[in-house]
C-alpha cells in the first residue's frame, strides 16, 4: 500500500523474544458452542501455565467484542471480520513468544482455517470443546439459549445457526464427561510436547 513502510527487517526477531522468555509462542484456539466451557478451561489453563512460569494471554469473545471489535455486529461479514482481527492480534502475541489462548465460538471450518492461515499452521492448535448442545443449554450461563428459543436472538449458533464440527482438532474435550482438572491436564500435555519439540529444533 502507498505510504506504508514496514520496519520488520529492523525489529528483533521472534527467536530473540522466545529466547528471552524461554518458551515457544503458540495459539490454542478453543472452539465450541456457547456454554461449552471454552472460557472456563482457558482461565484454568492460564493459571496453571502461569504457575509453571510460562507467559500466557487469553483472548475471549466478550472482551474482544467490547473493545477492539466493538463496532462489529453479527452479520456473516462482521463475523468473518471479527475472527480476522482476532487472528491478526493473536499472531502478534504468538510472534512475541506468548502462549495464546483464544476462546471463540468460530462456528465454521472456513473461519477457523482463515485464523490458522493468518496465525500460521505450525503455531495453530484447534481444541474442540465438544460439550453437547443439551448440556450447554442446561447451563445457559448467560441466558442466551432461552432468548434464542424465544426468537429474541437471531442466528444463534446451535439453535438458529449451524455449528460445524472441526475436521481435525488437535484435541477434543467434552466437559460433560471430563472434569476441569482433566481437561487442563490434557491441554498441558499437548502444550508441553510442543514446547519440548521446539526446544530440540
Amino acid at each position: 500500500m502507498e505510504h506504508i513502510y514496514p520496519i520488520f527487517d529492523r525489529m528483533l526477531s521472534r527467536t530473540d523474544k522466545e529466547t528471552l522468555l524461554g518458551q515457544r509462542g503458540m495459539m490454542i484456539w478453543f472452539t465450541g458452542l456457547s456454554g461449552s466451557g471454552k472460557s472456563t478451561i482457558a482461565i484454568a489453563l492460564e493459571r496453571e501455565l502461569h504457575r509453571r512460569g510460562l507467559l500466557c494471554r487469553i483472548l475471549d469473545g466478550d472482551n474482544i467484542r467490547s473493545g477492539i471489535n466493538n463496532n462489529l455486529g453479527f452479520s456473516p461479514e462482521d463475523r468473518i471480520e471479527n475472527i480476522r482481527r482476532i487472528a491478526e492480534v493473536g499472531r502478534l502475541f504468538v510472534d512475541t513468544g506468548i502462549i495464546t489462548l483464544a476462546a471463540f465460538i468460530s462456528p465454521t471450518n472456513e473461519l477457523r482455517r482463515m485464523a490458522a492461515r493468518i496465525i500460521g499452521e505450525d503455531d495453530f492448535f484447534e481444541v474442540y470443546v465438544s460439550t453437547p448442545l443439551e448440556e450447554c443449554e442446561r447451563r445457559d450461563v448467560k441466558g442466551l439459549y432461552a432468548k434464542a428459543r424465544r426468537g429474541e436472538i437471531k442466528e444463534f449458533t446451535g439453535i438458529s445457526a449451524p455449528f460445524e464440527r472441526p475436521e481435525h482438532p488437535a484435541l477434543t474435550l467434552d466437559t460433560s464427561r471430563l472434569s476441569l482438572e482433566e481437561s487442563v491436564k490434557q491441554l498441558l500435555d499437548l502444550i508441553e510436547k510442543k514446547q519440548q519439540k521446539a526446544a530440540k529444533e
